[in-house]
């Protein structure tokens, strides 16, 4: 039995006539009366015992007069409880990632934030990159994005998605006649990365560190436009994954260039407290962002 019949039921009862009923409704009279007819036929029985002034319930309409107020009253008390746990979805999100080009899709995602949860707010940490970790036990961001879990006990780790990091590099250099890059070939050209420390620099830190290279030139620029200008002019190498550079116009002259003979992949982690991790608010961020990027 569909719930309009329940609302016309307990509309006409509680008005005691058509007129008030239709209004109440917002349907002609006519209308409702086809409706009570119509609901009539289906159950099989009279809801009501009609004259021209007064419109009494029959005892089987009674009780669904009886049922029509217990469902209503669930529904009111369902939404209310709704209504409650929305406004526990509310509060500040401090966000902060070890490598700010991280930060290259975030605004896409805070959009649909906005839009799914306007009572969140996010709150880019820019600065101190490497530190996210720190500032995650220490209260200063709430969330960050890391490439390895913490060693923390007080921390949780979840995993959002994998990507691989590229050599980006213009036609001309010297190294583009090569299958992949291997650690020495780092020796002899000019880095370009977004910011020191070098620790912070995923190439560096995952495949040149630990084969005791160090390129020969290091520039930080923190605008990825300026450091894709400079490898159109063939004036260095920058190391990224595909989708970071998604949003900027690349040149046919660019060309990206694998790292290692198996590719320089990584993992990428959320990493919350642990005390944090059930707030409301918290947990809405967290599931709609491994939603969002489980699609990398």
């Amino acid at each position: 039995m569909e719930l309009k019949y329940f609302r016309l039921i307990k509309t006409i009862t509680e008005e005691g006539n058509m007129a008030n009923s239709s209004e109440r409704l917002f349907l002609t009279q006519s209308a409702l009366s086809h409706q009570l007819r119509d609901l009539e036929e289906r159950l099989g029985f009279k809801v009501f015992y009609r004259t021209r002034n007064k419109w009494e319930l029959t005892q089987e309409g009674a009780e669904l007069y009886k049922l029509a107020n217990k469902l209503f009253h669930s529904i009111e008390e369902g939404f209310s409880t709704i209504e409650h746990i929305k406004k526990g979805s509310r509060g500040i999100v401090k966000l902060s990632a070890e490598c700010q080009s991280f930060f290259h899709s975030i605004p896409r995602f805070i959009q649909k934030m906005g839009m799914l949860y306007p009572h969140i707010e996010i709150e880019l940490s820019l600065g101190a990159t490497h530190q996210t970790i720190s500032q995650v036990l220490s209260g200063q961001i709430d969330v960050a994005i890391v490439t390895s879990p913490p060693a923390s006990g007080e921390l949780e780790a979840i995993e959002v998605y994998n990507d691989e990091i590229f050599a980006i590099m213009h036609k001309e250099n010297q190294l583009y006649d090569t299958d992949y890059l291997e650690p020495s070939h780092f020796s002899s050209i000019h880095l370009l990365i977004n910011s020191f420390p070098l620790e912070g620099v995923a190439v560096y830190e995952h495949f040149l560190k630990p084969n005791g290279i160090t390129p020969i030139k290091i520039s930080a620029i923190p605008f990825t436009e300026i450091t894709l200008s400079m490898i159109d002019a063939n004036m260095g190498i920058m190391c990224a994954p595909k989708w970071q550079l998604e949003l900027f116009k690349l040149t046919k002259h660019i060309v990206f260039k694998r790292i290692g003979k198996n590719g320089l992949k990584r993992k990428h982690y959320l990493v919350v407290k642990k005390t944090n991790r059930n707030k409301k608010y918290i947990h809405d961020f967290i599931s709609n962002f491994t939603e969002d990027y489980l699609i990398r």
